[in-house]
């Protein structure tokens, strides 16, 4: 399923998360500012997280939204 056809079933917010974390990792590169880069690596310490954690908690939050459009 993608997440497309999940969110045209009506797929609650906790199954849009669930399907979202249940997958095998995969690696990424992306290129960013070093200034948004160190801002975010200070504000996942700050929050007791790694950088990776972080910006997957976000990804999933804005992806699991009952707003997405």
């Amino acid at each position: 399923m993608k997440y497309s056809e999940l969110l045209d079933s009506g797929a609650t917010t906790s199954e849009i998360k669930s399907y979202l974390v249940e997958s095998e990792l995969v690696p990424i590169t992306i290129r960013i500012p070093r200034n948004l880069r160190d801002s975010v690596k200070e504000a996942a310490s700050l929050s007791g997280l790694t950088f990776t954690s972080f910006v997957k908690r976000l990804m999933i939050e804005e992806l699991s939204r009952r707003d997405v459009s």
